[in-house]
């Protein structure tokens, strides 16, 4: 072992000892146990925190939620290079502290994404369904650059949605893609092995062609998901089925076309959205705010320890996009994100 890789196994060390250190003295000079523990179980419960957007009455706010990015359960709100990006558990975490928050009277989502997985999505539809069926309290839409395919299918159930004029929402149905590059292996005189239990076991496989049976069966589960997109819409914009079915075909729709189609009600920006759902609920008094995320400490520390000890990012980089594609899954997605 080098010594430049000594030095940097003892700068970790002595970041561990001084917060071992810190934490020590905190414990031994804290007299208030009780409060101490309800503050441990409060911040190891919840990374959330509250950010004013505008002030106004403690007693009646609306607070503004954000889904950015592709609809996915990555299990970090990081990504390898500590960037913040959409992390499915915050949210749904999010959507049920809205709901419990007496003070909340209102729900100002906004939606940036092409949309995701079958189940996340459906999730999000599930705890936004519970938050008007259990509290009644108001939700709208403000679309951003994008909210096509699960990012529409979120957005369904809310009392208005309002877009831009360049906004691309639409692509309404289901996909499943794989690669194939069986005959590419075959040209390099590479042999596939494959045990299975059963005949089907290694349907989609990238490896060979796909019979007609499994495209059938496969086929037979996206129309299941793709009739449920289209029963949310129905239900969510007040629309009957051959309404919805005239512009669920996948296409993709901007801000007019999607308000003539009736996918949305109405143009605004964020702060239209705000001033629309506080005007419309006699809530022009509400204070308006968000939740931020806070990381944690042992997050921090994992990564400095990382940097510290020359951890192959690169390396990390490729494992991920390994896993993430190692499977075909269904989605609600529009494009190739």
């Amino acid at each position: 072992m080098n010594m430049k890789r000594w030095f940097a196994i003892l700068g970790a060390s002595i970041l561990l000892g001084v917060s071992i250190f810190v934490n020590t003295l905190s414990s031994v000079f804290s007299t208030d146990w009780t409060a101490l523990m309800d503050e441990f179980a409060s911040v190891s419960s919840s990374n959330l925190f509250e950010t004013t957007i505008e002030e106004g009455s403690l007693n009646e706010r609306v607070v503004l939620l954000k889904v950015d990015g592709t609809i996915q359960d990555t299990g970090s709100a990081s990504t390898l290079f500590g960037t913040q990006g959409y992390n499915h558990q915050l949210f749904l975490q999010q959507l049920e502290q809205a709901k419990m928050d007496e003070s909340v009277k209102a729900i100002v989502l906004e939606v940036n994404s092409p949309g995701g997985g079958v189940v996340e999505s459906a999730e999000i539809y599930k705890e936004i369904k519970e938050i008007q069926n259990d509290t009644s309290k108001p939700i709208y839409i403000s679309m951003g650059s994008m909210a096509a395919s699960g990012g529409y299918y979120i957005s369904a159930p809310a009392e208005k949605i309002f877009v831009n004029k360049e906004t691309m929402t639409g692509s309404i149905g289901v996909i499943m893609q794989s690669i194939n590059y069986g005959k590419l292996a075959e040209e390099y005189g590479v042999e596939f092995v494959t045990i299975k239990s059963g005949p089907y076991k290694d349907i989609m496989s990238p490896t060979r062609e796909m019979t007609e049976v499994e495209r059938n069966m496969l086929q037979e589960m996206l129309n299941d998901s793709y009739e449920d997109f289209v029963d949310i819409i129905e239900e969510g914009r007040d629309m009957t089925e051959a309404e919805v079915k005239a512009v669920a075909d996948g296409r993709i729709l901007n801000g007019r076309q999607a308000i003539e189609a009736g996918l949305a009600d109405d143009y605004g920006f964020l702060e239209d959205v705000v001033q629309a759902i506080k005007t419309d609920y006699n809530l022009e008094d509400a204070e308006v705010f968000e939740y931020g995320y806070s990381q944690n400490i042992s997050s921090l520390f994992a990564m400095k320890a990382q940097s510290f000890l020359g951890v192959d990012m690169e390396s990390k980089l490729i494992a991920k996009l390994i896993a993430d594609n190692s499977a075909p899954s269904m989605m609600y997605l529009y494009g190739n994100k």
